[in-house]
C-alpha cells in the first residue's frame, strides 16, 4: 500500500519550478544579465592589473592582515606557481566568484544569525531549513538554477550562496548566544540601549565565532565554484572537468593543485589573528 500510492514531492517541485519558468522568465533573465555584468565587472577588474603587481598586491595586503612574513611568502610564491602553470586567468575567476559569493553569504546571514540569536523562536523555524540547505547534494542545487537561469555563471552563484550562506548564520547565532549574561547585565547597568549592547558587547565578543563562520563560508563556496563549472561557470572548475571527461592526468592535477594553493590562501589570510582572538576573548 505504501509503494502503490506515492507522495508526488518530486512532481510538484518540479511543476514549480515550470511555473516559475513559463511565468518568470523575463524576470529571470534580466536579473541573470545584472549579475552577469556584477561578477564579470569584478572579474575584469581583477584581469586589469598585471600578475606580478597583483601577486605583490595580495602579498602585502596577506601580511597587513596576518602580520607573518612566512605566510606571506607563501602567498606570493603560490600564485607565482599559479601564474607559472597557465591558470591566472581561472584562478582570478574562481576567486572572484568566491568573493563575490561570500560577501552576499556575509550580508544575508550575519544579520539572520543576529536576529535569529536574540528570537529563539525564529531560530528554531529556521533550523531544518538550515539542516536541508547544508545536507542536500550540492550538484542537486544547480538542477532548478540551471532551469531558471540557464547555462553560466548565475547558476553557479546562486546556488554557492544557496549552500554557504548556512554557515555564517549557524556561526553568528552560536557567537552571540554564547556572550555571558554578566556582560549583558552589566552593559544594562550601565544603560547601554539595544544597540549599543549589540555593537559594544555581543558582535566583539561573538567576532572570532563570526569569522570562523566567514572561513567556514569561504571554503563552502570554493567548493562549489568549482563544481558550478558543471552548468557552464568560468574559473578552475572547468579545466578539472575537462580533465576528467578525457582522462587527462596532468591537466587535473595541475588544476586540482590550483584549487588547493587557492583554498590554502583564502584559508590561512581570512582566520583571525591569534592576538585579535585574545584581544576579543
Amino acid at each position: 500500500m505504501l509503494t502503490d500510492y506515492k507522495i508526488p514531492l518530486g512532481s510538484v517541485i518540479a511543476d514549480g519550478v515550470d511555473w516559475l519558468t513559463l511565468h518568470g522568465a523575463t524576470y529571470f533573465d534580466t536579473f541573470a544579465d545584472g549579475l552577469e555584468l556584477l561578477i564579470y565587472g569584478f572579474i575584469d577588474g581583477l584581469n586589469w592589473f598585471n600578475p606580478l603587481a597583483l601577486i605583490g598586491l595580495f602579498g602585502l595586503i596577506t601580511h597587513l592582515l596576518q602580520r607573518r612574513w612566512g605566510l606571506t611568502l607563501f602567498c606570493v610564491l603560490a600564485f607565482l606557481l599559479i601564474l607559472n602553470l597557465g591558470y591566472w586567468q581561472e584562478t582570478m575567476e574562481t576567486l572572484a566568484q568566491v568573493l563575490f559569493a561570500t560577501s552576499v553569504c556575509v550580508l544575508i546571514g550575519v544579520p539572520l544569525g543576529i536576529y535569529a540569536a536574540h528570537k529563539p523562536t525564529f531560530y528554531t523555524v529556521m533550523q531544518p531549513v538550515l539542516d536541508l540547505m547544508q545536507t542536500v547534494p550540492t550538484f542537486v542545487y544547480l538542477i532548478p538554477t540551471l532551469t531558471l537561469f540557464g547555462l553560466g555563471v548565475v547558476p553557479g552563484l546562486i546556488s554557492t550562496v544557496v549552500f554557504a550562506v548556512a554557515a555564517p548564520i549557524r556561526l553568528t547565532y552560536l557567537g552571540i548566544r554564547d556572550v555571558p549574561d554578566e556582560l549583558l547585565d552589566a552593559g544594562k547597568a550601565f544603560g547601554c540601549s539595544r544597540r549599543q549592547l549589540l555593537t559594544r558587547i555581543e558582535l566583539p565578543h561573538a567576532m572570532p565565532s563570526i569569522a570562523a563562520g566567514i572561513t567556514q563560508c569561504i571554503m563552502l563556496a570554493l567548493s562549489m565554484v568549482v563544481i558550478a563549472a558543471l552548468v557552464g561557470a568560468d574559473g578552475l572548475g572547468k579545466p578539472v572537468v575537462r580533465a576528467l571527461n578525457t582522462a587527462d592526468i596532468a591537466l587535473g592535477f595541475e588544476a586540482g593543485l590550483a584549487i588547493v594553493l587557492l583554498a590554502i590562501i583564502l584559508d590561512r589570510v581570512c582566520k583571525q589573528p591569534k592576538a585579535k582572538q585574545e584581544t576579543a576573548a
